[in-house]
């Protein structure tokens, strides 16, 4: 059972309630169907019942069993508007009651107020929009300060030693973090790898140096995240700046780390230090290494924000809801 086929499974002995704001997409409908389906989740579709109606008709897909919500119907809309305007001195209530219309942004307002367990989109829309429903209508987690991403890279055989699971981050939405950013990013990696992955997160902030090996100003922002990552999270195995290798494998390593240190070698959280780095990283070990790369999914988020690929297939939204399920705080 690999990492994905676990959290399916653990979804279907704690179902949560997955709000799908894309509902007359024919490949969100088909998922919820799915997720009913298998006991994964109470899917949730927000849309136009009648538009909803229709496009399941079209594709002979049931709605029976599924709760479908139309936010202008819905009794929640005005509090939904006054949630919004907290905080935002400038707006008004028309602008906040015209915005919570729509099922994005109403999906998100779900989220934020224990209506829902998930929000998954980006079917039909664009990552930017989800992040900004995210931001709007979810918000950031405490402390947190940046909204991110990170892929699950699911390897079949790593160095001889059979299938492993790595998280990388962030490799899809932040193109050149400063280092408050990247701390950020760091700290939000390890509580998504603390639910995620079978092993405590060991978090390892990648650079062209290892340890000072080599002196630029580059460098001098991944030493600087380092040390904030570990003043605001004290607890955790955070090390770095490594080299890739010196991060992944023990017996580079024992050779180039002169200090103790409980994540080099180890590592399975690898922190890019920007998008550049991160995105030809993930990509370089899909297709050189025959990895299984899942993702982009967002993290940063107060609760669960996924985001999809407008490309993405039934089996893909089906994925992305039982991590993000994963992703939820147990209450």
């Amino acid at each position: 059972m690999n990492l994905i086929e676990s959290l399916m499974a653990a979804a279907r002995n704690r179902p949560g309630r997955v709000v799908l704001p894309e509902a007359t997409e024919p490949r969100v409908l088909a998922a919820a169907r799915r997720l009913l389906k298998l006991g994964m989740a109470k899917p949730i579709l927000v849309g136009s019942l009648e538009a909803v109606q229709e496009q399941a008709a079209r594709k002979g897909i049931s709605l029976e069993g599924l709760t479908l919500i139309n936010p202008g119907d819905d009794p929640r809309l005005d509090h939904y508007a006054t949630l919004y305007l907290e905080g935002r001195p400038k707006s008004n209530a028309k602008v906040a009651r015209r915005l919570m219309g729509k099922p994005l942004f109403f999906a998100a307002m779900m989220v934020k107020s224990g209506d829902g367990d998930a929000l998954v989109a980006g079917a039909s829309h664009p990552t930017a929009k989800v992040i900004e429903a995210g931001l709007m209508g979810v918000g950031l987690a405490p402390g947190i300060g940046t909204p991110s991403s990170f892929f699950l890279m699911m390897l079949p055989d790593f160095l001889g030693g059979g299938p492993r699971t790595l998280m990388f981050a962030d490799c899809a939405v932040n193109i050149e973090p400063d280092a408050q950013a990247l701390a950020d990013i760091a700290l939000a990696s390890a509580a998504n790898a603390e639910r995620l992955l079978p092993e405590p997160p060991r978090v390892a902030f990648l650079s062209f140096s290892t340890q000072g090996s080599a002196k630029h100003a580059l460098v001098a922002k991944v030493r600087e995240a380092v040390a904030l990552a570990r003043e605001r999270g004290p607890g955790l195995s955070i090390d770095g700046e490594f080299q890739a290798d010196a991060a992944l494998v023990q017996g580079v390593a024992s050779k180039k780390v002169r200090t103790d240190s409980p994540v080099a070698g180890r590592a399975n959280v690898l922190i890019f230090p920007d998008l550049n780095a991160g995105n030809i990283g993930y990509k370089l070990t899909q297709y050189l290494a025959g990895a299984q790369a899942v993702g982009p999914v967002l993290q940063g988020f107060a609760r669960p924000v996924s985001d999809l690929s407008r490309g993405a297939s039934v089996d893909d939204i089906v994925a992305a809801s039982a991590i993000a399920l994963a992703q939820k705080t147990q209450d």
